[in-house]
């Protein structure tokens, strides 16, 4: 085994470590209602496991600076800075007012790649569309119509457009999507919040997710990108620029053609690691289960680089010292 594909193994193993103890932390404020104190305490416990990854790290995707007591923002470096290069995306806590009032589907996602592999994109909204490997990634276009997609992922997957299911979030924006992918006969799956984990059902072997569609946030896109590029998906996603204030955020991140379709490879290049834990209960995995002396946690990780895809249940002895 060379030195690079052991090394990224053990990389693998140290972000679902970090999913997890973000989990951790964020579970702790299960329906209390406060979401900044889910959040903060979710960044707190990502960024104390970073600090000890044997990479040498920046930030690309992660909290807006000045956030969350500065740790985790845009452009920090993290890990040991002794190990390779690498670029890292995370959210800590994808639905932090999930976790406030006690609901479902809340996460913790962290990606690596290679030094420059991950676009960086600005806190705005992007416009997705993703399916899994089994359907072909001419099947999918964001500039054609909901039912020309629907028609042409049935058509590529073999089955009516009934016997498809859509994902995307439930929001006053998707009304007029919600209403065409009705009048095409599709099937259709609403999330309250928390895009990411839609976006990866659709690459997951039997899920009861054919197809992503709608807009949520950019820096979910990137995040989500990750994982499908480890699962062989295929994905579009294009920035939304609501406003003057969207297209300077845009060309600060140094994206000249805002416009442009952005595919998975565009988004996640080169060697890519994706992990994610559950905070709560969810259609990919099981929320922490807290008890006074441990919690048992349920996390996925995958690698670009074999497509191995693993599920990860983590028991967690708090009686014990730990120095590590």
């Amino acid at each position: 085994m060379s030195d690079s594909i052991a090394a990224d193994r053990n990389l693998a193993l140290e972000a679902v470590r970090a999913t997890e103890a973000a989990a951790i932390a964020a579970s702790r404020f299960l329906g209390g209602g406060d979401e900044r104190a889910a959040d903060e305490a979710a960044v707190a416990a990502m960024h104390r496991a970073l600090e000890k990854f044997q990479v040498d790290g920046t930030i690309r995707i992660g909290e807006a600076a000045g956030d969350n007591g500065g740790k985790l923002y845009v452009g920090q470096k993290v890990g040991t800075g002794d190990g390779p290069k690498a670029d890292v995306a995370l959210v800590a806590l994808e639905g932090p007012s999930i976790v406030a009032r006690g609901g479902y589907n809340a996460l913790s996602v962290l990606a690596m790649a290679e030094e420059g592999g991950f676009l960086t994109v600005p806190d705005i909204y992007m416009d997705k569309i993703a399916v899994g490997p089994a359907i072909e990634s001419a099947a999918i276009d964001l500039d054609k119509s909901p039912a020309e997609n629907l028609a042409d992922v049935a058509a590529s997957k073999g089955v009516k457009v009934s016997d498809l299911v859509v994902c995307l979030l439930d929001r006053p924006r998707h009304n007029p999507l919600v209403a065409a992918i009705r009048e095409a006969g599709a099937r259709i799956q609403l999330l309250l919040d928390g895009d990411v984990n839609g976006v990866v059902a659709t690459g997951l072997a039997k899920s009861a997710v054919d197809i992503y569609m709608g807009i949520g946030g950019a820096s979910q896109g990137i995040l989500a990108a990750a994982a499908l590029r480890a699962l062989g998906g295929h994905m579009q996603g294009r920035l939304v620029i609501r406003n003057a204030g969207d297209g300077a955020k845009a060309r600060d991140a140094g994206i000249e053609n805002p416009d442009d379709k952005l595919s998975v490879e565009d988004m996640a290049g080169g060697h890519v690691t994706f992990a994610a834990t559950g905070v709560t209960q969810g259609p990919m995995l099981n929320g922490v289960r807290l008890l006074p002396d441990c919690a048992v946690t349920h996390s996925m990780v995958m690698r670009s680089r074999t497509g191995t895809f693993r599920f990860i249940e983590g028991h967690h002895d708090f009686t014990r010292s730990r120095k590590d």
